[in-house]
């Protein structure tokens, strides 16, 4: 049952494992590029594999705003575990839920929310990234399946996962309207992975090139109706959007505590840094970017539960909250002066991690046409 006090003890519980489970093991995790099968068991234990799954699919039966917090603070402890449990969510069971069949329901959900499956989400290509209209995957219609051919970049979760959700063109078109939406098997014959970026951050996550070479796909795995991908795409990505938005709230509130706490420690000229205003300043304006973005990220969320049109909130929490997470990392990384340079000290990988955060789901640019779309929207 979800009650007020469900979300303070879903935090408590997601805090502790960020803490004690993910922060003493995120370095490693980075440096060897690698999240480890027992980090992955512990999110299969609790539920956060199948996090807004309905109970009668298998999964934890929670809402929106839960999988925020989750997200939020397992990114805190490990950026890169946070960006695959909201990939896999937001991106790959969400458009199941929303425009999935009740077979197609029935028949992925369940192991997508126990973790026994991986989720990715392939719409970005070499030359279609925020022009997903331009791209050039086509499923050409066999009868009874389809033929996918084409080439997919930057795939979260691409490496590992079992089931992809996939976007073709029908119908070669110079635009979006011939674009549909699959529901792929990896193992099927013709799905390849490429080859696994060497990313700036977030390096335990992978991220994968992706190329169908005549790979069949049944009737039956069209996903939504017939042309109508695209729809599909903005709204999973209108969601998957908030999961980012929790992701660098995430990783600004790590790297806050971790300069919060060294400058009580650091002394300089007889006295802590933490004395000084311009440190203090600092300090401050991390506190109070951190609680807007936490704010715009609880916003989207209840919208999204209660069903309302949540579309700009969401890149707004995505525009703020991500801009704010590398900023405040930059200015960790100043407080923290030499050390915080260097890989000894956490910070670091916080700057590294944040900078994703602005430009995959929609880069900032992309966020403001939307933001600004909507509210011209508002005045027609």
């Amino acid at each position: 049952m979800i009650t007020d006090e469900s979300y303070k003890e879903i935090r408590n519980v997601v805090s502790n494992i960020a803490n004690n489970v993910l922060m003493p093991i995120a370095g490693k995790i980075d440096h060897e590029g690698k999240i480890p099968s027992t980090v992955l068991e512990m999110l299969k234990e609790n539920g956060f594999m199948g996090i807004f799954v309905p109970e009668e699919y298998g999964g934890a039966g929670m809402d929106y705003l839960h999988y925020s917090i989750i997200v939020e603070e397992i990114s805190r402890g490990c950026a890169s575990t946070g960006v695959l449990i909201s990939a896999h969510n937001s991106l790959c069971i969400a458009p199941i839920l929303d425009f999935g069949t009740e077979e197609q329901k029935k028949k992925y959900l369940p192991k997508l929310a126990s973790g026994e499956h991986i989720g990715c989400f392939c719409l970005s290509e070499p030359n279609a990234g925020s022009d997903p209209g331009s791209l050039t995957t086509f499923a050409e219609d066999r009868g009874d399946h389809y033929v996918i051919n084409g080439t997919k970049n930057f795939i979260t979760n691409g490496k590992e996962a079992n089931i992809a959700i996939v976007f073709a063109k029908t119908r070669k078109t110079p635009d979006h309207k011939g674009m549909s939406a699959f529901i792929v098997e990896t193992a099927s014959s013709g799905f390849m992975v490429q080859k696994c970026e060497d990313k700036l951050g977030i390096k335990g996550s992978s991220t994968a090139q992706i190329v169908f070479e005549n790979m069949k796909v049944p009737k039956a795995n069209l996903l939504g109706q017939i042309e109508k991908g695209f729809k599909i795409a903005l709204h999973t990505l209108d969601g998957g959007r908030i999961g980012i938005a929790a992701q660098a709230l995430g990783i600004a509130e790590a790297a806050f505590r971790y300069a919060k706490k060294y400058s009580t420690e650091r002394v300089q000229f007889g006295n802590p840094i933490s004395s000084f205003q311009g440190v203090q300043f600092i300090l401050a304006d991390m506190s109070t970017k951190i609680a807007a973005s936490r704010l715009l990220v609880l916003d989207s969320s209840f919208k999204k539960n209660r069903k309302e049109s949540y579309s700009k909130e969401g890149a707004q929490a995505k525009l703020f909250a991500s801009e704010t997470a590398m900023w405040v990392t930059t200015k960790a990384i100043q407080v923290c002066g030499g050390n915080g340079y260097t890989k000894e000290y956490p910070v670091e990988r916080h700057f590294r991690d944040a900078k994703i955060t602005e430009i995959y789901e929609g880069t900032s640019e992309v966020q403001r046409i939307v933001i600004a779309a909507q509210e011209l929207k508002d005045l027609t």
